[in-house]
This record gives structure tokens, sequence and C-alpha cells, in this order.
């Protein structure tokens, strides 16, 4: 049988690699690793283009990690700590989600990709979770994860994929949901109360997590994916 084939959402930022140091389109590795490893093949999206153009020819679509959402997008002035907006990024992912959205096909947000979601459907973002909840456990250093338990909602799909819990996951994130959008339904929680993962009830399979399941031992959420596409 054929691998589904999953579009990731890539970054557009300056790297280093060999003896290179350009503008480069990139994903970390983690991402495709988990997606061949559940049995999908992955194809990179950079926010170039027409990305929800492609969006018929895939089997399943993933928006990754990344900067901060423009916080005009949902009728915010940005914070201090607003960081690394790209506002050509925002307008691609928009346009890919609403397309796959439309057309019912598997979708997983993954950090921004849930906040992108959110905010799609009408929500707004806390621009700095530790304001919030008074501590910095969600993303504790620059490029260091922190590890803090998540609890599945009973009886949503999340638990279905991963368990009651908790569950304790890789967190790199500064911002959170706010106002939850109207469609969708909280699936996890932190113990701080932060919103950790959302679903749209009424797509076949809309599931978003504010964690980085990319770098967990666990890869159940690519499996999901991979067995709705």
């Amino acid at each position: 049988m054929s691998r589904p084939v999953i579009g990731i959402t890539t970054y557009v930022e300056p790297a280093a690699f060999t003896v290179w140091e350009l503008e480069v389109a990139l994903l970390p590795s983690m991402y495709v690793e988990q997606v061949v490893r559940a049995g999908g093949q992955p194809v990179l999206l950079p926010p170039a283009g027409d990305p929800a153009a492609v969006v018929p020819r895939l089997d399943g679509l993933i928006l990754a990690g990344g900067g901060d959402i423009d916080p005009r997008r949902y009728g915010a002035e940005p914070h201090r700590r607003t960081g690394f907006v790209r506002d050509f990024r925002d307008g691609a992912e928009f346009a890919a989600l609403a397309a796959a959205l439309d057309r019912g096909l598997p979708y997983l947000g993954i950090c921004r990709g849930l906040q992108v979601m959110n905010v799609a459907l009408g929500g707004t973002l806390h621009q700095h979770l530790p304001d919030v909840v008074g501590h910095q456990g969600h993303s504790p250093a620059p490029g260091a994860f922190g590890h803090l338990p998540i609890t599945p909602v009973e009886g949503t799909r999340l638990a279905k994929v991963l368990g009651p819990g908790p569950v304790t996951v890789p967190h790199y994130h500064h911002q959170a949901v706010d106002r939850l959008a109207p469609e969708l339904t909280v699936t996890a929680t932190a113990s701080d109360g932060t919103i950790e993962a959302v679903e749209l009830d009424s797509h076949p399979f809309a599931l978003a997590v504010q964690w980085h399941p990319e770098a967990a031992a666990d890869g159940a959420l690519f499996d999901a994916l991979v067995a709705a596409c």
C-alpha cells in the first residue's frame, strides 16, 4: 500500500549549514522522521507561491511550529515579547488550513499550528504566557524544551489517542489560546489551566496540540494522523 502524502509547512529563516549562511526554507527533521515512522510520505510546503493550491494533492496536512502570528489578525496590538512574526508565512498557512478544512483533509496542528487554527476560526491568543501563569515552564530557555504534564479530556479524540493521562510532553511555547474559537473544543489542559489541545468536532480529523509531539518518544499523534489519511 502506498504511503499517504503528508504536507508539512516550513519556516523561512536565516540558517548556517556546511559552509553556507543563507536564508533557508527549513524544518526540524524530527517532523519528517515521525511522519515516515508512522507510515506517511512527508512533503515540505514552504510559505511561497500558493501552498493552498497543493492541498488537494495531499492526503493530510501538518502545520508546524514557528514564530508568532501577527496579533493584528485577532485585533490586538503586539506585546513587547511577541516576535519572529512573518506575514508571508501567516498568509500561506491560513490559506492552506482553510483549504484543508474545506476538503475535510486530516489535519494535525503543532504549537503554532494550534494557534493558527484558533485564530483562523475566530479565537485570540495570550501573547506572552508567563504573564498569565506566572512561570516559564512552557518555554524554560531558548532552544530548550520544558517537560510538563497535560491531561486529555475524557471522551475526546485526543484521549483515545494518548490515553487518560496525565501525560508529560515536551513544551516550547510562550503563547497560548486566550479566547477559544467557537467551533473548537478543548481536549487537554496543563495544571496551570493553559489550553494544550483542541479539536474541531465538525471535521473528520482536525486536532491540534500546543506542545511538540515531534520531539516526544511517543509518536501516537502521527500514527493517528496517518491512520486517518
